[in-house]
């Protein structure tokens, strides 16, 4: 399916007006950063780069589209006709996916004519801004669970196509699985899954539910527990289950409180092996109170697939660097009052302290690389064709990776600011 329509009117306004001025085949450079971290987080996470690949790979402009802009005069012939003929060309540089990033990093650079970078400003930032949004969630959520596995179940809470994208970017910050089923069919993320409260309600009594449901998914299986009274309901699992019940799910109620009674009773009945996993409306403040509380699992929905209120990452896309009319690169930048922008084009480095701790995000124009500093771009495309792609468990183990090398402050939860400066030189 073409991605050339995934992009806003004005994108083709300005590349009609640059052929038309004869600006449109002058070399530019974009920039995608943030100027600073909503929510007032220590640090951002970068996802949706494996996407961004595939939506340019589709960037073409097909006989439906080129139909649809000239039945709605949106643009001129002569556009229609560069269109027509549209492939990326350029070169593009980013953070690796799964890296962590902060004001002002440069975590994606576009390189090519005007014509050609300035259509795909909208299809990357609105990947980018949604995912590393839910990324930036999801690590947060992984912090506050320490070692206790994370189930993604927010599909139900969100677009449907959100929801997948939603899946990958917080199974590539540690989640262990998610439940929607084409997350798993496009990249390979474990699903898992086994009733809602309906299916009680379908039987004529919890028993008959209980005993359906084991029957068809065996003793290990995840009984939900709160339908009516939960006492009895715990009672009842581990009767026909045995003690060799897999779990019990907790979905309302005071869960801290519900967890520890649950957990005396499993013990009591002899279910010593038995999980507790609690869903209901978490996010990371809910998971981190819960840290004291006898719990093995969490299942996360709403509160991840809208970013933990964060949904944009705010990332922006702006021209800083074009070529003259004597064919000389020079930078550019904005200066709008709250909205400014730096020149040049910018190599981005971490510099570690001698515990391997990083301590500043070094953004240069110099195209030097300092002396012992990580350097954060890989290159992604180079003239026009995908160098960059990787699977998704590689972006894992790097996520891992570079949160770990993070100051303590970064772990925190509380509004502040970003974890380690970034300095411009």
């Amino acid at each position: 399916m073409s991605t050339a329509l995934l992009t806003d009117h004005y994108e083709l306004t300005m590349l009609e007006a640059a052929l038309r001025s004869g600006a449109a085949s002058r070399r530019a450079v974009f920039e995608v950063f943030a100027r600073q971290l909503p929510g007032g987080r220590r640090y951002g996470v970068v996802a949706g780069t494996g996407r961004v690949l595939d939506a340019l790979e589709s960037f073409r402009f097909e006989e439906e589209s080129l139909a649809f802009l000239r039945d709605n005069e949106v643009v001129d012939e002569p556009t229609l006709e560069f269109l027509a003929g549209y492939r990326f060309s350029g070169s593009v540089d980013g953070y690796a996916e799964g890296e962590c990033y902060f004001p002002g990093s440069p975590i994606m650079t576009v390189e090519g004519t005007f014509a050609e970078a300035v259509l795909l400003e909208t299809v990357i930032l609105s990947i980018l801004n949604h995912d590393c949004a839910i990324a930036t969630a999801a690590t947060r959520m992984i912090r506050a669970a320490g070692a206790r596995p994370l189930i993604e179940m927010g599909s139900r809470r969100t677009h449907e196509a959100a929801a997948v994208a939603a899946a990958r970017a917080a199974y590539l910050c540690g989640f262990s699985s998610t439940s929607n089923l084409m997350a798993g069919r496009e990249y390979g993320i474990p699903t898992a899954g086994t009733a809602a409260h309906a299916f009680t309600l379908l039987h004529d009594s919890e028993d008959q539910a209980f005993q359906a449901q084991i029957a068809s998914l065996g003793p290990g299986t995840t009984l939900l527990v709160d339908t009516y009274d939960v006492a009895q309901a715990v009672r009842t699992a581990v009767e026909l289950a045995g003690p060799s019940l897999g779990a019990v799910r907790l979905d309302s109620g005071d869960l801290g409180q519900v967890a520890h009674e649950v957990r005396e009773q499993l013990d009591a009945l002899g279910a010593h092996k038995t999980r507790i996993i609690v869903t209901s409306d978490l996010d990371e403040y809910a998971i981190a109170a819960l840290a004291a509380a006898p719990v093995d699992g969490y299942g996360v929905g709403t509160s991840l697939v809208t970013g933990s209120g964060s949904p944009t990452a705010a990332l922006v896309y702006k021209l800083v660097a074009r070529e003259d009319a004597e064919g000389v690169m020079r930078p550019v930048a904005k200066n709008s009052v709250g909205k400014p922008s730096r020149g040049g084009r910018k190599d981005a480095f971490r510099e570690l302290d001698a515990d391997g701790t990083a301590v500043t995000e070094l953004v240069t124009v110099s195209g030097q690389t300092p002396s012992g500093a990580r350097p954060l771009q890989v290159p992604l495309v180079r003239e026009g064709e995908i160098v960059g792609r990787e699977k998704l468990d590689a972006a894992r183990v790097r996520h891992r990776e570079a949160v770990a090398e993070l100051p303590s402050n970064a772990y925190q939860l509380s509004r502040g600011y970003a974890a380690i400066p970034t300095v411009f030189d």
